[in-house]
């Protein structure tokens, strides 16, 4: 019963004729200029994407390598006050 809820409305392959034949009639001949557009957002979303990316990447290495810098600092000032007691 619950499975003829959820699929209320697919598109068989009639419904899909029909939804291309509308397309091509809304669209005509500005279909190839549509198509194109659609690629050309479709790209630079991807690259906005990556740009982040690369920045949170940036970010989590500027951060390990401060991390990294603050313990070496640490543990040299804990060594030399180590051999300033034995002295």
């Amino acid at each position: 019963m619950n499975m003829n809820i959820l699929a209320i409305w697919t598109p068989g392959p009639m419904e899909m004729i029909v939804i291309a034949a509308v397309g091509l009639i809304i669209f005509g001949n500005r279909l190839p200029e549509v198509g194109r557009s659609l690629g050309k957002s479709i790209i630079e979303f991807k690259k906005g994407i990556k740009g982040v990316k690369d920045e949170m990447d940036k970010a989590e290495n500027t951060m390990e390598t401060k991390s990294n810098a603050s313990t070496v600092s640490s543990q040299t000032s804990s060594t030399e006050n180590d051999y300033t007691k034995e002295s």
